[in-house]
């Protein structure tokens, strides 16, 4: 079974390698057969055999494909753009594959994740990716939270309707650190905005933006515990913007690099007096 990463912009972007495995691929699977049978139009191989493989229907769709190989079957799996299983389908069938014993090959291509990193100029060393945040503010805040101490540069997909309320939380929460929106990926309107995370928010508030957009943020300062005096004055400062005890916590917990259970349990006496 092969995993073939397609173009996120530009049909160019395919490598040889991976028209080829199409071409000699017996059946397809695809997480929207539509948007391959398109892709196969442009690379001349519009009667492929296509089998939806999608987050609704992956478990039962990976039971007939890994059937298929059995047979002696070609198949490859796309996603619509990007690489398969980052934020795509395809875990559930490569998991299945492998206690099928089943061969499972990987065609590296374009990858939203790496490119976004690249061009954001933030620390490359060491980063971690986390998919989509919630869609809602608090399980949305709640996992920012959980990322907020990760000493890693943090990578986000988002959606456009939703960019300018997230910003807002990641600041909220992380603190005002430099980050990157890295917008459409190799297409013509391609664009990568660094700036601190408060700047982004004033920029995106009042801005509509369109496509497939990437959030890249810099790793916390690493930073010398405060005295007792400026962590009270920097919780007390956090809760009179209106943030609630846990967020003012975590908000100074992430900008000092103090413990956030110790910055909370400060931040519950602050907040009573």
């Amino acid at each position: 079974m092969y995993l073939v990463a397609t173009p996120i912009g530009n049909l160019g972007d395919i490598t040889d390698r991976a028209r080829q495995i199409l071409t000699d691929a017996d059946v397809i699977a695809c997480e929207d057969t539509r948007s391959t049978a398109k892709l196969l139009t442009l690379l001349g191989l519009p009667s492929k055999t296509l089998i939806a493989c999608h987050d609704h229907n992956e478990a039962h769709a990976a039971l007939g494909l890994i059937e298929r190989i059995k047979q002696g079957h070609s198949v490859a799996l796309v996603s619509d753009a990007g690489a398969p299983l980052i934020s795509d389908p395809g875990y559930g069938l490569v998991d299945l594959a492998r206690a099928h014993d089943v061969r499972v090959t990987t065609l590296p291509g374009p990858s939203a994740v790496i490119a976004a990193l690249q061009l954001s100029g933030l620390p490359s060393d060491r980063f971690l990716f986390a998919g989509f945040l919630p869609a809602k503010t608090t399980a949305r805040k709640q996992t920012l939270r959980e990322l907020s101490a990760v000493p890693a540069t943090l990578i986000f997909f988002e959606s456009p309707n939703r960019l300018a309320a997230s910003l807002a939380d990641m600041e909220a929460v992380l603190g005002n650190r430099n980050a990157a929106v890295v917008r459409e990926l190799t297409k013509i309107y391609e664009e990568s905005v660094r700036a601190s995370l408060s700047d982004l928010v004033r920029r995106y508030d009042s801005q509509t933006v369109k496509g497939e957009i990437v959030v890249v943020i810099g790793p916390p300062q690493e930073q010398a515990p405060p005295s007792g005096d400026s962590l009270d004055e920097r919780i007390s400062a956090a809760l009179a913007q209106g943030l609630g005890v846990r967020d003012a916590a975590a908000l100074v917990a992430a900008e000092t690099g103090h413990p956030r259970r110790q910055v909370y349990a400060r931040a519950l006496v602050l907040a009573k007096s």
